[in-house]
This record gives structure tokens, C-alpha cells and sequence, in this order.
């Protein structure tokens, strides 16, 4: 089922399916592998099979029971576009949130050359945002095949940051998403890695969320007052950037958590 979700650009979560596996240097300590394991051993049916991708058709018409119009994230435990979920389980995802158009729906993956190559046989509704996610320059070409899906608005996940993006490229993005990563063995964010996307995003005029420094030794500035888990705004490490936080969205969309 769905639930209030802690992450902050988003509202609610809904997974249709479960389970991944790591393609990249940004996979290495996946916060849903560890949640997965968690759950098995916690006796949960929908985790039996641990982090082995699982498809949950009895999942796929929770959104028609929410009452209230809901920020969606798609599959937060695992990745719709990897190889082993089938086109015709995808496309009735898809179809689901195609005929929702209340709720708006935000979908991830690091899978981006198959995200492209199926791109045409789904129906892009304008409540579908599809976003990538590169965590380093090494994968920059993610980009270039979120460009060619039809999806209304696109964004970047530029998280775990754990790499300067010289080449970021901007065009045809609607949205980007920042943070450090977090908990065991979390790799330092580079705060000049996260001023240079700023600038960029500026630049482009492309709204810029900034959710979090990772640990509170990543962040430039001590005294940044959302380190403290009492503050409305406390992200992990702090959130504050050059003294402002940054949580803007695309179209003005307001995230909902009712």
C-alpha cells in the first residue's frame, strides 16, 4: 500500500513492483536493497522474495482509492524500466496513471536506454513526470535518452551526488533534484559540485531542489539551522545552501502529503 512519504519532493509512494539490482557507482548503498531485507526478515508478504525483482498486480489499482490528489513516487523500491519487468506489465502501469489524471506521478530509473527504446509504446499523459537519475559525470548520457521519451516534464535525480557534472546539459529538463547521500559509509558531497548545478540551473531557469547534504560533517555550514531534527525543514545533514533552501518545483506544483 501507499504511505506518507519521508522524501521530501515527494508525497506518497506506490510500487506496482519490488526489487532491483546495482548497474552503477550511485546503486552501491541502495536505501531499498537495505529497506527489502528489512521487511522480509519483519515477515512482510510483499518482500518475501527480499530484493529480487517481484511484479504486484493486486498493487496496481491502489491509486483509484485515494480520495485526495496525491504527488506519486513510482516504484521507491524499485526501478519500473528494469529488464525483467515485462512492456505489457509497464504499460498497465501506465495505464493506471493515465486514468488518474488527479494525482501526479513521478517515475525514476538509471535504466534510461531502455526507458527510450519502450518510450513509444506508452501513452504519455501529462500527470506522468519521467526522470533519470546520474550520479556523476560518467553518466551523463542518461540525459540525452530522457530527451527522447515523450513525458511532459522531464527531470534529473542528481543523487547520490557523488561527482562533479561538468557537462551537465540542461535542455529539455524541467526539474533537478540534488543530494548528498547518506547513512553507512556515505561518500562526501563536494559542496562546489552542488553551487556549479546551481549556477547551471539558474542559468536555465530551471527550478533547483536541494534535498539534503547527507551527514552533517558534508555540509559547508555548521550553523545551518535544519541539522537540528526539531526544524520544519531538518533534512539529513542539513539542507540550507548559501543560507536559503532550495525545494522549488516544476509547473508551481505544490507537494502533497494528506
Amino acid at each position: 500500500m501507499s504511505k506518507n512519504s519521508t522524501i521530501e519532493w515527494t508525497g506518497t509512494t506506490w510500487n506496482p513492483t519490488t526489487g532491483c539490482d546495482k548497474i552503477s557507482s550511485g546503486c552501491k548503498h541502495c536505501y531499498a536493497e537495505v529497506m527489502s531485507k528489512r521487511l522480509k526478515a519483519m515477515g512482510k508478504k510483499k518482500y518475501s522474495n527480499g530484493f529480487d525483482i517481484t511484479l504486484h498486480p493486486d498493487s496496481l489499482n491502489l491509486p483509484f482509492s485515494w480520495k485526495k490528489p496525491q504527488v506519486v513516487f513510482v516504484n521507491s523500491m524499485s526501478d519500473l524500466f528494469h529488464e525483467k519487468v515485462p512492456l505489457d506489465y509497464i504499460q498497465k502501469v501506465f495505464a493506471v496513471m493515465n486514468q488518474t489524471p488527479q494525482h501526479t506521478y513521478q517515475i525514476l530509473t538509471k535504466r534510461a536506454e531502455r526507458l527510450a527504446e519502450l518510450s513509444g509504446n506508452l501513452t504519455w499523459s501529462d500527470n506522468i513526470w519521467q526522470g533519470v537519475s546520474v550520479e556523476s559525470n560518467t553518466f551523463n548520457s542518461r540525459i540525452d535518452e530522457l530527451r527522447k521519451t515523450g513525458a511532459k516534464t522531464k527531470f534529473l535525480s542528481l543523487e547520490p551526488l557523488i561527482g562533479t557534472l561538468p557537462s551537465l546539459d540542461l535542455k529539455g529538463v524541467d526539474w533537478v533534484i540534488v543530494g548528498g547521500e547518506s547513512g553507512p559509509g556515505a561518500r562526501p558531497v563536494n559542496p562546489m559540485w552542488v553551487y556549479d548545478i546551481l549556477q547551471k540551473c539558474e542559468k536555465a531557469t530551471v527550478p533547483f531542489f536541494f534535498k539534503q547534504w547527507g551527514k552533517a560533517s558534508f555540509n559547508p555550514d555548521q550553523n545551518d539551522p535544519t541539522l537540528n531534527s526539531k526544524n520544519d525543514d531538518y533534512a539529513k545533514g542539513g539542507c540550507q545552501l548559501n543560507g536559503r533552501i532550495y525545494h522549488q518545483m516544476p509547473n508551481s506544483h505544490r507537494i502533497m502529503n494528506e
